[in-house]
């Protein structure tokens, strides 16, 4: 989980979303969770949410919230980079879930990109 952590963070940063944000961890956090077991993405209001909620003592509806003001600012401040980790154009701002996926997604491939490039030798 900490690695997926780590990079939640990181992806979070590169969409121009900052610590500023409470939503900034509960989003990384979910990020995380989702990388590490995609299906949650089936059940994001039911299971994630509430999951989070429980980690840093609040309610789901908040993490809901906080999440949705992390994509709203993502999407203000950094379109472009979300259209990239997305691997294509997107017309409209994501919802909650498919901003999880898309970040998960996104996670998961850098991992299998590292892990090639070990494998192979290959400098970053």
């Amino acid at each position: 989980m900490e690695k997926w952590l780590g990079q939640a963070y990181d992806l979070l940063r590169r969409i121009g979303v900052t610590a500023d944000y409470k939503g900034y961890t509960y989003a990384a956090y979910a990020v995380a969770l989702c990388a590490e077991r995609p299906e949650l993405l089936q059940v994001v209001t039911k299971d994630l949410y509430p999951e989070v909620a429980r980690r840093y003592r609040t309610t789901w509806h908040a993490v809901e919230r906080n999440i949705r003001t992390v994509i709203a600012v993502a999407w203000k401040r950094n379109p472009t980079v979300l259209d990239h980790i997305a691997g294509g154009f997107l017309l409209d701002k994501p919802n909650a879930a498919q901003f999880l996926a898309i970040a998960a997604e996104a996670l998961r491939r850098e991992q299998a990109d590292e892990d090639a490039r070990r494998r192979t030798g290959c400098p970053a």
